[in-house]
């Protein structure tokens, strides 16, 4: 070799890029929705300030007006409150889902080598989180003004694996209809529309024995009142079912599982669907 030549450069080897497993992309996804509450604190009010609103409001204000034979109402309430805190659950992820894909948010998703069911995953787990806060600051809440968990650390911490499994399975409906809705605002009306109804034409709030008998008949069979009977008899708060309930109530642990199943079970294949078509768009 001359003094003019010169040594080739090496050759540099790029690293081979492996796209990520669906846990780490929904991990991921699930990070970044997290961040974005923390950059936007506000967006715990929901589960914060209103969860102890509701708390207070029902326990101190209409709990003075509804009589519960075997209890007293405030720890009737808090296992229905939280019920319904997981149901809305179902309209947060609803919201947040159809402001990303408004925003392109998910379009961005879709160019990255991830898949695209993580988009899905990582919106629900995160949705489960923001209403598992809720639930907790209820739980001290409720603790505070009175609430006990009576029968135990296995059967409480049974029902609060109940409240999350139900909450997953509503996620999916959720997931759902933002799928299918075409703005924010249309979202809000119809998930607040069908989760009123949803969650007080059940035992959430008052005994059932109370309702006219067709009335009755709807709120024992409705989901909602399942969960709830079960986080009551998990918890010690307040007596069993009455004979003549209608057997959701005779055995809640039991329904409230199998109703989880079946909302997951329907509503999942069609939230994915939906939401095929929707980014196909």
């Amino acid at each position: 070799m001359t003094a003019t030549e010169i040594a080739p450069a090496p050759r540099r080897i790029r690293p081979e890029i492996s796209p990520p497993t669906l846990l780490r992309a929904s991990a991921t996804i699930v990070w970044r929705n997290l961040v974005h509450i923390r950059r936007m604190p506000e967006m715990l009010l929901d589960v914060t300030v209103q969860s102890v609103m509701f708390v207070l409001l029902f326990a101190y204000v209409f709990g003075g007006a509804i009589a519960v034979a075997g209890t007293d109402y405030k720890e009737f309430l808090l296992p229905g409150i939280m019920v319904q805190t997981m149901v809305f659950s179902a309209a947060i992820v609803a919201m947040g889902l159809t402001s990303d894909l408004q925003k392109g948010i998910v379009d961005r998703f879709k160019s990255l080598p991830i898949p695209r069911s993580a988009v899905l995953v990582g919106r629900s787990i995160s949705s489960l989180i923001h209403s598992s806060i809720g639930v907790a600051v209820m739980a001290v809440t409720g603790l505070l003004i009175g609430w006990r968990m009576r029968n135990g650390l296995l059967d409480a911490a049974l029902a609060f694996l109940l409240l999350l499994l139900f909450g997953f399975a509503v996620i999916w409906l959720g997931i759902w209809v933002g799928s299918l809705m075409r703005t924010v605002e249309a979202v809000q009306g119809f998930m607040f529309t069908v989760m009123f109804p949803l969650t007080f034409v059940a035992n959430t709030f008052a005994p059932p024995e109370s309702m006219p008998s067709w009335l009755r008949a709807i709120a024992e069979w409705n989901p909602v009142s399942a969960v709830t009977q079960a986080c009551r008899e998990l918890w010690g708060n307040g007596l069993p079912a009455s004979a003549d309930a209608a057997w959701p109530l005779q055995h809640p642990v039991l329904m409230s599982i199998a109703w989880s199943l079946v909302l997951t079970a329907v509503f999942a294949p069609l939230a994915v669907s939906a939401f095929r078509r929707r980014s196909r768009d």
